[in-house]
């Protein structure tokens, strides 16, 4: 069945119609900004809060379940909030404050966000750091230095046994309470002691104090270049922030969403944009237990099933899987497609085999096709600044300015580069003033380091294209500049399914080259392998080898000069490492990083033994 695109005037329920300001400077800079002034936010995340245990306090919030086939365990917003306050109750008793935080090392969940939420209540910041940091490092170096940086009052983890090896690591690098759901031993207090009865004089008079400059939350950068930064998250980002995304998705105020999201919270995305923008409508969030790995997976397959969210959140990886799981499950495909709205994407530019994928299943589903839009912004910019609410004609529109924002688009080489203005950007990084400094220029616009181009240089309102990190952009020896950022999206989609991602490679010479982690059980599939077959055995095969090749000459054959596709590529056998920031959780691959600590492999791409790589000829 073919059906149309649904266009924005077929859908003035979801979108607000894309509007920009545009101001350009006599040195070529553009200033881009929202004509739709935003109100003024609440004071505090808690007031969303207050405000839905008054006005629904049987609706569900939050939801969690350890087995797919088991029961969800729910939270109502009226009993939401009389946790929240006992826990902020039980925090001010113990001298928690402003200077002495809320650690927490887990994974997503129930206790998480009440412990979260009542530190925040009572104006105590909260710092979420990646379990990846405790569970997947070998020697806990960054988990340390994070931890001495916060000075916190009490560290949260959710099981102690689990968390035991990070938990030993970081005894001496503070003094503070060690709170846990499960597994309290000696020494380690049961989290359901921090709910006992609360002092309402005592809260009440804390949260009256909380304001938009409050400091909310301490969120990690991922570290590649160093060790990671606490970015400064205030009430007024996060408010401001969720009331732009109002602004843009005018649906949410008349329909509380419903979503099931498994994107963790120690990252903008998963807490500011996605836990906020439930909290601050009124909505219900099943806490996804599965993720996008392949013993994971299928957990997020048995939630989507069984509880039909209407807008799917998620990052190129977790689209990547999900699309596979639609092709194989009718069940799940008709479901998905009839209940979903709306499916965001965000993290890292979408390839664009995995839209078109999307969409195809999409209409055969259904007839039509559910709008995919995403967004554009960092951990210091809350995250909303650039929004895409309308439905483009292909991956990878960044969309407009929020209302609040403005933008500066400053030329840079061949390219633009974006900075960001508004109530929704960071005052800084806790504890380091130079990198602060830094971080703006002479009119306070942040400079995120990214670039951008137009869809449409006569219609801004068409939207922005990601164009690259800056930094990451290189040229070749002939004087060709490479955009990593463009060649790495376009080479995923060329090698599909091969390639779950690519780091290009080229500095210095006249070729552009790949290093590609690679999609090992497709690999194994092509190559007729089983799983005890090695790693290099499965990646070295003829019918691998010759997968890539011919991906290798499409992207050659789609135009461009030598600057738009790669001659050579290798495949890696050994996946991303965390504690050397090559992978954050949320899968996005730091290609600086990845260079920097694979130097071998780079010389390898690049030498005369050409079994070591994949070439076009």
């Amino acid at each position: 069945m073919v059906a149309a695109r649904r266009s924005v005037a077929d859908m003035p329920a979801l979108f607000a119609e894309p509007r920009v300001n545009a101001e350009r400077r006599a040195d070529g800079t553009l200033i881009l900004s929202s004509p739709v002034a935003l109100p003024e936010p609440a004071r505090s995340v808690g007031a969303w809060l207050v405000r839905w245990a008054r006005e629904a306090p049987g609706r569900t919030f939050l939801a969690e379940r350890a087995d797919p086939a088991g029961p969800w365990t729910k939270l109502a917003y009226g009993e939401a909030h009389e946790r929240v306050r006992a826990v902020a109750s039980s925090l001010l008793a113990r001298g928690l404050s402003a200077a002495r935080p809320v650690a927490i090392l887990s994974d997503n969940g129930i206790d998480h966000a009440v412990l979260a939420l009542g530190a925040m209540h009572a104006g105590i910041p909260v710092a979420t750091i990646s379990p990846a940091y405790s569970l997947m490092s070998s020697d806990h170096e960054k988990l340390r230095a994070m931890i001495a940086l916060l000075t916190p009052g009490l560290i949260y983890a959710s099981d102690a046994a689990l968390f035991a090896p990070a938990l030993a690591a970081i005894t001496g690098d503070h003094d503070g309470l060690v709170v846990a759901s499960r597994n309290a031993g000696d020494g380690i207090l049961p989290f359901a002691e921090l709910l006992p009865e609360t002092d309402e004089a005592a809260v009440d008079a804390a949260f009256s104090s909380v304001g938009p400059d409050t400091v909310a939350r301490y969120l990690f950068t991922s570290g590649s270049t160093g060790l990671p930064k606490a970015v400064i998250n205030t009430q007024r980002m996060l408010t401001a922030s969720q009331e732009a995304r109002a602004l843009t998705w005018p649906f949410l105020e008349s329909e509380p969403p419903v979503i099931l999201d498994w994107l963790p919270w120690s990252h903008t995305f998963g807490a500011n944009h996605n836990f906020n923008m439930v909290l601050r409508n009124g909505g219900t969030l099943y806490i996804d237990g599965g993720k996008p790995a392949p013993h994971l997976f299928h957990i997020t397959v048995a939630n989507l099933k069984d509880v039909g969210p209407d807008i799917c959140f998620n990052v190129p990886r977790g689209f990547d899987m999900l699309v596979a799981a639609l092709r194989d499950d009718e069940e799940l495909r008709r479901q998905f497609f009839t209940r979903t709205r709306l499916i965001f994407y965000a993290g890292a530019a979408l390839p664009q085999n995995l839209w078109s994928a999307l969409e195809t299943l999409s209409r055969e589903t259904t007839g039509a096709v559910v709008p995919m839009v995403s967004a554009w912004g960092s951990t210091e910019t809350a995250p909303l600044a650039t929004d895409c609410h309308f439905q483009a004609d292909r991956s990878g529109n960044i969309g407009v300015p929020v209302p609040g924002t403005e933008l500066k688009l400053v030329p840079s080489a061949d390219k633009l580069e974006i900075r960001v203005r508004g109530p929704n950007v960071t005052p800084g990084y806790l504890n380091n003033p130079e990198l602060t400094a830094q971080a703006f220029d002479d009119e306070g616009y942040y400079r995120i380091g990214d670039a951008v181009r137009f869809s449409d240089p006569e219609r801004p309102e068409a939207g922005l294209f990601f164009d690259g990190r800056v930094a990451e952009d290189f040229k070749l020896t002939s004087g060709t500049w490479v955009s990593v950022g463009d060649i790495r999206v376009q080479g995923i989609a060329a090698l599909d399914p091969v390639a779950q991602d690519i780091v290009v490679t080229g500095h210095d010479t006249n070729e552009v080259g790949f290093l590609v982690f690679p999609n090992l059980a497709v690999c194994r599939k092509l190559a007729g392998l089983g799983d005890d077959a090695p790693a290099r055995a499965v990646l070295d095969h003829a019918a691998v080898r010759a997968h890539v090749k011919a991906g290798l000459r499409k992207l050659k054959s789609q135009g461009g000069g030598s600057s738009r596709f790669a001659t050579r590529a290798r495949l890696l056998a050994s996946m991303p490492a965390v504690d050397a920031g090559e992978i954050t959780d949320k899968g996005y691959i730091n290609q600086r990083a990845v260079l920097a600590r694979r130097s071998d492999e780079v010389r390898l791409l690049q030498g005369d033994d050409d079994t070591a790589w994949i070439g076009l000829d």
